[in-house]
């Protein structure tokens, strides 16, 4: 990206961060969890499905599978039936039971707190990791990159890029290191509250004046 044009949408994006800033000065993680294997769980859940949805079965689900080796004895018709609810529950067992069996065999017990070795789990992909490091860990190596960041990024002009890696690669330009945990909190916020995906009259958000695809 040409320097001028980066600074240009560095300066774009801080006035749309200060306005984030006011509206959600606490914004966070939704998803309740007690431990690090727990957000896991909780995240790979949140896959097509709503956070509210998924903390409505995770306090049973977390009572029933307290501990890791839980899961790695778990039934995989049980467990299914166990997250029905949140959708593409297949899938979502398959990758949760894999994944514990090899956070018990390979990482002693404990997920893993570095982007290489968490994006060995099965099921997961850059925006989990970064959501389970920045969470659990403090650590922060990137931009959780959601269906509400993507939409919002790209209306915002912020990328022009569909891809959620693209996209988080973008954004890590332009937004300082400092704000990459937050934003994503703030903008999923933003989404929920004032610009959801369902048509709406976009002059009534507060970033309307700088919307680029509506």
């Amino acid at each position: 990206m040409p320097p001028q044009k980066l600074k240009e949408l560095r300066a774009r994006t801080a006035k749309i961060d200060r306005v984030l800033k006011k509206l959600f000065p606490h914004a966070q993680c939704a998803l309740g969890f007690s431990t690090p294997w727990e957000l896991m769980v909780a995240v790979q859940l949140s896959a097509q499905c709503t956070d509210k949805k998924v903390n409505e079965i995770t306090p049973t689900l977390f009572k029933k599978y307290r501990r890791l080796d839980d899961y790695v004895r778990a039934d995989t018709k049980e467990f299914q039936k166990d997250i029905h609810a949140t959708g593409f529950f297949r899938n979502k067992t398959k990758n949760i039971l894999a994944a514990a069996h090899m956070v018990k065999e390979r990482y002693h017990g404990r997920v893993p707190h570095t982007m290489e070795d968490v994006l060995k789990l099965p099921g997961v992909a850059r925006k989990t990791a970064n959501v389970v490091l920045g969470n659990a860990y403090g650590v922060v190596e990137g931009i959780a990159v959601d269906t509400h960041v993507r939409r919002l990024a790209r209306a915002l002009g912020l990328t022009k890029e569909w891809n959620p890696n693209k996209i988080e690669k973008d954004l890590m330009q332009i937004i300082p290191t400092k704000e990459w945990f937050a934003i994503t909190y703030r903008l999923i916020e933003y989404g929920r509250k004032y610009c959801p995906a369902r048509g709406h009259n976009h002059h009534n958000c507060p970033l309307h004046r700088f919307y680029f695809a509506f």
